[in-house]
């Protein structure tokens, strides 16, 4: 049997079979003495090399011929005449082998990437494994940048060995920028105070990941927030009197009333940002840096009223925009940021500064990415779009959502000229959801950035398979599905409230009324309908032949993520019984005693499975936003 095109991801722009195979040798080569020093290749090298042992092909140097795969390489002061572009490249494979046509060394390593699914994909099928099936690929990416961005300051900070992971599968998909978003999770000099229990990223952490990235042809891009989103550090003093709001304000990303952002007219923040800069962009060799600036929700709440009263609150954040701009550029990067903020007022974009990059970003299926973009494109600033996995503030992710979302957003970036595509992969409410969860949306932002194609009809690509083939490593082709079909079971309620999911509200939004909840609409029927779409997924799921070594992990994190998704549940079918408008300690002693006691037995059975995977620093964070429903089933 044949291997699938279809299952080569990102789907190639242009690929065709050969009727002539590939015979290799007993012992085949793998390298080409004449291809020079390009930077990676070993790695990719490697990646064919297991491939062709896993065919049952020796691995040694040979004489030139059938068995030696060929690089032809244009010359250094080729222009892009030769169309290939920086990470273009020509693959074919016949009777004499691979050969690779490449312009620059990148475009070489996303070739033998595909040559070694090409491999892969003969091994899991039932022909002769010694015989490599032709093909001809033409390929380049539709998007020059293609990203994801990574959540770890909402309590889950990755140990080295899991961001080696996730960098290694991103450059198997062919991403080409990874970053990791940072509010206080970076250990700055000086700031101890700050970071300190949070088990945040070193410097030798961020220096050894960004070299690792790199020799995977993937950009690491520094990013810090520096505006909203401060609270971490403004909770402490001195850092409290920089505040905008000193007293604090009620906000989405805490329990607490707490201060959110740094005030704008406080040369002391400006002091700040300084000192970070210079101890965490040095550390970087890519061009850019993001200071996102996003979601300043008491900016002219507090410190900057009177200036916001008088000059408008959008025309003094763009001040500040320009401030940390030039601190930015003193460090020779350009600087990147959310545009939510400035289309608030949008005739203040051609204000902006004209080298930023304005962020686009929007995560649900029907997010207007062609107004937004428009908007961007015709003031000349470059802008990427920023899609969503869907994963966050849902234990098990919204497969549906998190499909149409990022294939409109490809659609419509495509459309109006955006420069790159970042997947984002967040953790609000305390990074509740298993890593896995979001990887299924970093399998469709990889094809959809790569190919655009891909997205006008993403329901007809085999993403399970996809899964099975590339992260999870399944050779029966079940193990993706199932994980896909546990992000749909929700859907069964008939609800799919904005930005999460109805069982994950129903606890984390349990103490607000019941119009604000995002569950309220619950029925006896939805949430049976529902279980039983979770628990039979998660059946063949867990029964899965799932090979990836981290399967062990992935099926703990996933049996806890159904159970809490279960208790959530619980919780919501307990609710109907009383009436949404009552509170939970109307509900029997008996119950609530229960409740209470499935909800601590959730508790410390996440603790090891945290640890499989992350630092110590944030889980007591999340287990108590996990606890948060305990007073209200009155437990004070």
């Amino acid at each position: 049997m044949r291997p699938r095109l279809e299952l080569l991801t990102p789907k190639p722009q242009l690929a065709q079979r050969i009727e002539r195979a590939w015979h290799p040798p007993e012992r085949a080569a793998s390298q080409d003495g004449g291809m020079g020093d390009l930077e990676g290749l070993a790695i990719a090298l490697g990646w064919v090399d297991e491939q062709l042992k896993r065919l049952g092909i020796g691995i040694q140097e040979v004489s030139p011929g059938r068995g030696r795969i060929r690089f032809h390489g244009a010359s250094r002061t080729a222009d892009s005449s030769s169309g290939l572009g920086a990470e273009g490249y020509h693959l074919r494979i016949d009777e004499n082998g691979p050969r690779i046509d490449f312009q620059t060394p990148t475009g070489a390593f996303r070739a033998l990437t595909t040559l070694r699914q090409w491999l892969a994909l003969h091994a899991h099928s039932d022909g002769t494994p010694a015989v490599i099936h032709g093909i001809d690929i033409q390929d380049r990416p539709d998007f020059a940048t293609r990203g994801l961005l990574l959540d770890i300051s909402r309590n889950r900070v990755p140990t080295r060995a899991e961001l080696e992971l996730v960098i290694d599968r991103l450059a198997a998909l062919k991403f080409n920028q990874l970053q990791l978003y940072t509010e206080h999770t970076f250990a700055y000099r000086g700031h101890e105070k700050v970071w300190s229990g949070w088990s945040p990223l070193t410097v030798d952490d961020v220096r050894h990941l960004a070299a690792y990235a790199r020799q995977r042809h993937l950009e690491w891009v520094p990013n810090q927030n520096s505006f909203g989103h401060m609270h971490r550090w403004l909770v402490h003093e001195p850092y409290r009197r920089i505040a905008e709001c000193p007293e604090g304000v009620e906000h989405p990303f805490s329990l607490d009333i707490e201060p959110f952002s740094l005030c704008p007219t406080d040369p002391r923040s400006l002091d700040l940002l300084e000192d970070l800069y210079g101890q965490l962009l040095p550390l970087a060799t890519s061009p850019l840096f993001n200071a996102n600036l996003d979601e300043t929700l008491d900016l002219g709440q507090g410190r900057s009223k009177a200036l916001c009263e008088q000059r408008g609150a959008e025309q003094v954040y763009l001040d500040f925009v320009h401030q940390v701009h030039g601190l930015a550029a003193k460090h020779g990067k350009r600087m990147m940021m959310w545009g939510d903020i400035i289309l608030k007022q949008p005739e203040l974009i051609d204000r902006l500064p004209e080298d930023i990059i304005a962020l686009e970003w929007g995560y649900e299926a029907d997010y207007p990415f062609a107004e937004d973009c428009r908007r961007f494109a015709a003031s000349g600033r470059e802008f990427y779009v920023c899609p969503g996995t869907s994963a966050w503030s849902s234990f098990v992710g919204r497969t549906d959502n998190a499909l149409a979302n990022l294939a409109s957003a490809a659609k419509h970036g495509r459309a109006h000229g955006a420069a790159g595509y970042l997947v984002t992969d967040w953790g609000d409410h305390g990074h509740l959801q298993p890593p896995i969860v979001g990887q299924a949306g970093w399998i469709a932002g990889a094809c959809f950035s790569w190919n655009t194609s891909s997205a006008d009809d993403p329901g007809s690509l085999p993403w399970g398979q996809m899964l099975d083939a590339w992260i999870l490593q399944d050779p029966n082709s079940q193990a993706g599905n199932a994980l896909l079909d546990l992000g749909r079971a929700q859907d069964a309620t008939g609800l799919r409230p904005l930005n999460g999911s109805p069982f994950f509200y129903t606890l984390m939004r349990a103490h607000l009324p019941p119009e604000e909840r995002r569950s309220t609409g619950l029925t006896t029927e939805g949430i049976d309908q529902a279980l039983h779409a979770l628990d039979h997924a998660l059946q063949d799921l867990v029964g899965s032949a799932m090979q990836t070594p981290d399967a062990p992990w992935i099926r703990q994190e996933l049996e806890w993520a159904a159970q809490a998704t279960r208790f959530g549940a619980r919780v919501a079918r307990e609710r109907l019984r009383i009436g949404e408008h009552l509170p939970l300690t109307s509900l029997p002693t008996d119950i609530r005693k229960t409740l209470l006691r499935e909800l601590d037995q959730l508790a410390e059975s996440l603790r090891p499975i945290w640890l499989l995977r992350s630092r110590p620093g944030g889980l007591e964070a999340s287990i108590k936003r996990l606890t948060a429903i305990r007073p209200l089933l009155g437990d004070g």
